[in-house]
């Protein structure tokens, strides 16, 4: 994480943002986030981004109603200038400084806005993926949203850690594959592209969503044996890019083709 982080507009050392205690945000995850790719100091692909976002706050009952697309953008190049970002990322979280029902406080005025920025993402390529012991449940409220509840994706990523593995393929509750736990996931086989659908309640990413806007790609609802059938696998994602897998529980993956690994702008 770099030096300089914007909380609502202001630009402070990262360490001194301050919350209120009874924020449902902090006490319970209301809020959303999104992870944004800076290259040449740009954001990239941010039409997506602040669409994901809308959606997203949308889905949790998320006020925006004080927030637009040019204030957010506007803080988030700011804060980009004040760490001299030219390629690494970015992080917005919009959350919920509102007390609840349950631990009530004084009102602290609806949804803040937090920007920070950082390196890209160091990752060992080609990576080696697992199946996750954690499921993903397609009927969740928040399934498909990237909520500041992020928990489970943190515990499977670090459960596959453990058993040596880069990261982890969540099935859902119809073992159904449906991503990566911090990323999407594709996969080819006889010479076409797939990917999970949204109906499979995986995240609809904007690295996903761009690619699919430039390949023909079929979005399925497979199970688990369609991917370890595969040819090849890869994983998409604004921290990482397009990044391909060399093995899959043990079995050995083809190469990515080139133009798909070329298209990758990260």
């Amino acid at each position: 994480m770099h030096e300089y982080a914007s909380l609502n507009g202001v630009l402070s050392r990262s360490y001194n943002a301050d919350f209120p205690v009874s924020a449902t945000g902090l006490l319970y995850g209301k809020g959303v986030f999104t992870s944004i790719a800076v290259i040449e100091g740009e954001p990239f692909l941010w039409s997506k981004h602040w669409k994901r976002l809308r959606a997203n706050s949308a889905a949790i009952s998320l006020d925006l109603s004080n927030i637009d697309e040019g204030l957010i953008l506007q803080e988030l190049r700011a804060t980009i200038v004040a760490n001299r970002v030219t390629n690494g990322r970015s992080r917005i979280t919009l959350i919920e400084m509102s007390p609840g029902a349950v631990w009530p406080g004084e009102p602290a005025g609806g949804t803040a806005r937090f920007i920070l920025t950082g390196e890209r993402r160091t990752q060992t390529e080609p990576l080696s993926l697992t199946i996750s012991n954690f499921g993903l449940n397609s009927t969740s409220p928040l399934a498909g949203v990237k909520s500041c509840n992020y928990l489970e994706n943190h515990l499977a990523l670090e459960e596959a850690g453990k058993r040596g593995f880069d990261e982890a393929v969540r099935l859902n509750e119809r073992d159904e594959v449906t991503g990566g736990c911090m990323a999407n996931v594709f996969w080819s086989k006889d010479g076409k592209l797939y990917t999970p659908s949204l109906k499979t309640g995986c995240l609809a990413g904007t690295t996903r969503a761009h690619f699919l806007e430039n390949f023909e790609c079929e979005e399925v609802e497979a199970g688990v044996e369609e991917l370890v059938s595969a040819d090849s696998v890869f994983l998409t994602s604004a921290g990482l890019g397009i990044k391909p897998a060399s093995v899959l529980d043990g079995k050995a993956l083809a190469n990515v083709h080139s133009s798909i690994l070329a298209f990758s702008s990260f």
